[in-house]
């Protein structure tokens, strides 16, 4: 356990579900006298396992999601490694002190004012009176909740409580930070807070992070583990992960009516080796980095991980300068086509091809789909092709590497079937020796700086 902060061992959790109230008291006294008579006693109950035989390891330094739809598993398994819950099978090894964020307002008393229940909510974390009256004043501040902290809790707001409860556990120096998705409910302001001080804290303390936002879970953990019906569905690599959880999340949406299939991604290039094919172009190029930004790419259809429903397919993605050229390499700030050439494979009414651009931390920077620009829609036709034309200026983008993922739908924004979709179906790798700031860059016509006489 040097390096492990947590360990699961063939956990498990069964619930007893009786459809009537008066079949709990037979269950406390009819096997008993069965048993007296020589009787096989009788079960007035069935089981409900919420978590069946999981089992995983969390080194100390990781952040992990926890992903997976509602009733899958995700608080139960929080609260058995919050030791809130004992396991009917398995055990938990935990190395550290935990602090937890579970249910919204657990652990509160609701007669207790904000004061009494930081005093409460610390002791049971481990710390002495003498160490909470000595941070109180900046648990206080963190929260900043002003006079309420004198009212009893009953009085609070979900935000306040939650501003309070995140308060404490950001001041009891914990080794292991285990969060259900209570951040839903902040304001924006005090979510940044928090996101300031977790992406602190994962610099050198372990985190458990649930939530329902997939683009969370990619951007703040390296890994992901995915409970459905309590088992692990899978556990990995959180890009992976979030993927396969996508699809299966559109495969339920869809029912039987829709059957998607996974694109083999056997062939899939090491990035090693896409990464020298990007230093020849430069070399060949013969472009000065220092002065100037390069952004080349290359696209990876074949190679793109992804689903299928067969009805379409995506052909072709590219890009092209304004007189309808293919663009081998951008600079940003220039006036782009992205061209998408798609085929449908069966009669498509209202096909949508779509597009957008993901920071390596799976960050949505920008996109688009042609929806909302062609109306009346289109019907389609067997072994037709249609192309979508974007025209748009190049974001000037700090360096890094950049993926484009790429669709057909069918339908409208808000209710449609995804044909073909392709994860990373477009790689971007920017170089540039000027400093951007944000997710994004914009281009500045002129920045002046003078010494000016004051009147």
């Amino acid at each position: 356990m040097t390096d492990i902060a947590i360990r699961a061992s063939h956990l498990s959790k069964c619930y007893q579900i009786y459809n009537n109230p008066h079949d709990r008291l037979k269950q406390f006294i009819a096997p008993r006298l069965q048993r007296l008579v020589g009787r096989q006693p009788k079960q007035y109950f069935h089981e409900f396992w919420a978590l069946n035989d999981v089992s995983f390891e969390i080194k100390k330094g990781e952040t992990v999601g926890i992903i997976g739809r509602n009733g899958s598993g995700k608080s139960t398994l929080l609260q058995l490694l919050c030791g809130t819950l004992t396991p009917t099978d398995g055990q938990v090894e935990i190395n550290g002190r935990v602090a937890a964020l579970l249910e919204l307002g657990s652990g509160f008393n609701p007669e207790f004012t904000g004061r009494e229940n930081v005093y409460m909510n610390a002791a049971v974390l481990g710390l002495s009176n003498e160490e909470v009256t000595e941070r109180f004043d900046d648990i206080a501040a963190f929260a900043d909740i002003g006079e309420f902290i004198e009212q009893p809790v009953k009085t609070y707001s979900s935000g306040m409580m939650l501003r309070l409860a995140f308060a404490v556990i950001a001041h009891v120096e914990a080794d292991i930070l285990v969060i259900d998705e209570a951040l839903a409910v902040g304001d924006a302001v005090f979510t940044q807070k928090c996101m300031r001080f977790l992406r602190g804290f994962m610099k050198q303390g372990t985190v458990l992070f649930v939530s329902h936002d997939t683009g969370s879970v990619v951007n703040l953990c390296q890994n992901a583990i995915w409970l459905n019906k309590g088992v692990i569905s899978q556990a990995g690599i959180a890009k992976e992960v979030i993927e396969s959880y996508t699809q299966f999340t559109l495969q339920e949406i869809y029912g039987d009516t829709v059957s998607l299939t996974s694109m083999d991604v056997n062939k899939k290039p090491k990035l090693e080796e896409k990464n020298s094919e990007l230093v020849d172009v430069i070399e060949v190029a013969n472009v000065t980095i220092d002065k100037d930004t390069l952004v080349t790419y290359f696209t990876q259809l074949d190679e793109s991980s992804g689903w299928e429903t067969g009805k379409a397919k995506i052909l072709s993605v590219r890009l092209l300068d304004k007189d309808g050229q293919y663009m081998p390499m951008l600079h940003g700030g220039e006036l782009v086509s992205l061209e998408i050439i798609a085929i449908a494979n069966e009669s498509i009414y209202s096909p949508i091809l779509g597009w957008f651009v993901k920071d390596r931390l799976g960050q949505v920077l920008f996109g688009e789909h042609t929806y909302t620009y062609v109306n009346p829609p289109l019907s389609v036709n067997e072994g037709e092709k249609i192309k979508a034309i974007f025209e748009f200026q190049m974001p000037l983008l700090p360096n890094g590497e950049y993926a484009m993922t790429v669709s057909i739908a069918e339908g409208n924004p808000f209710e449609h079937t995804q044909h073909h979709w392709l994860h990373d179906a477009m790689i971007f790798t920017v170089c540039s020796s000027k400093l951007r700031y944000g997710l994004v860059g914009i281009q500045f016509n002129e920045v002046n700086l003078n010494i000016v006489e004051v009147k």
